[in-house]
């Protein structure tokens, strides 16, 4: 026997969509820490919606009705969004603050009348390693950017000891295993990579181009075949190529900011080609012929001797 057919008028009503933006993004927008840190913060007790603790990082509000505080602050509504590019030196680790007192790349940001906005890096290069470095306070585009899912091409001036056979590099081309973090923690296998030699020396420079960013992902390949990394830089993510010398910032034009939201959101198989790519591999050889600039000589105190 067919089951009969509840009227309309006796069907159930649908459940009301969530209204408002999801906390974590209030967070991210006011400047206060990026998307992931926002998500760290909820968990850890410290936020509050009208004075009550909030843990669920589903949770929804309305930023122009709610009050959010952070620590007890109370957010101020979202900051203008601010975008730039810094070439990292080496020797700054890419955080807040460094537990170890090391310098860190928001050195590059007090005191340079940047608006008043406090920004994130965008991704991590490791203490030895430098180059293109994206800042921003938009956690939403940072969170983009990050997630594996969005396979934005980075492209790395990469310097070896010793010249590796063909074998080996052809290994790192089409993956390779190395180990997930620290040793004992397991194994994984690498995507693909671009790989081609840029300067043939008894030290050669490789470009290498990664659609993921595993930590110390590129020191590990090349030491699974026996060759030690002596200097990564970075010249390019997505469309984003590097233009700044070591220690200096500038902030993204409106056309670059409208090419890195289109990276972040197209699907890598399907999408075009990035315009940058051309760019960044005529720039890789000026790059690696350019020197580092010059410190000012210290002044010299010792007297002339009188005629």
């Amino acid at each position: 026997m067919a089951a009969r057919k509840t009227p309309k008028s006796q069907s159930q009503p649908a459940p009301e969509a969530p209204t408002g933006e999801r906390l974590q993004k209030i967070i991210a927008s006011a400047g206060i820490a990026s998307r992931r840190k926002a998500e760290e913060l909820i968990l850890a007790g410290r936020v509050q919606i009208n004075g009550k603790i909030v843990t669920e990082l589903g949770t929804r509000a309305n930023p122009a009705e709610d009050h959010v505080r952070v620590d007890g602050k109370l957010l101020q509504g979202p900051e203008r969004l601010r975008y730039f590019m810094l070439n990292k030196p080496k020797g700054y680790v890419t955080t807040s603050s460094d537990p170890q007192g090391r310098h860190t790349v928001m050195e590059f940001f007090h005191g340079r009348g940047r608006g008043g906005e406090r920004v994130y890096p965008v991704g991590r290069l490791d203490y030895a390693s430098e180059g293109l470095l994206l800042m921003t306070n938009d956690g939403e585009l940072a969170n983009q950017l990050t997630r594996a899912s969005s396979q934005v091409e980075k492209v790395y001036l990469v310097k070896i000891s010793g010249r590796p056979p063909e074998e080996s590099l052809e290994q790192i081309r089409s993956g390779i295993m190395i180990d997930k973090g620290r040793p004992g923690e397991g194994r994984v296998m690498t995507a693909p990579v671009g790989l081609k030699l840029v300067r043939n020396a008894e030290n050669p420079w490789f470009e290498l181009t990664l659609i993921e960013g595993r930590n110390r992902e590129i020191r590990k390949m090349f030491e699974e075949v026996g060759h030690h990394v002596e200097k990564i830089r970075r010249v390019g993510y997505g469309p984003l190529v590097l233009d700044v010398e070591p220690g200096q910032v500038r902030e993204l034009s409106a056309d670059e900011l409208e090419q890195l939201r289109y990276a972040a959101q197209r699907n890598k198989r399907s999408a075009p080609k990035s315009p940058a790519r051309t760019a960044v591999q005529s720039h890789a050889a000026a790059l690696l012929k350019a020197r580092p600039p010059r410190r000012p000589a210290a002044k010299s105190t010792a007297r002339r001797p009188k005629k």
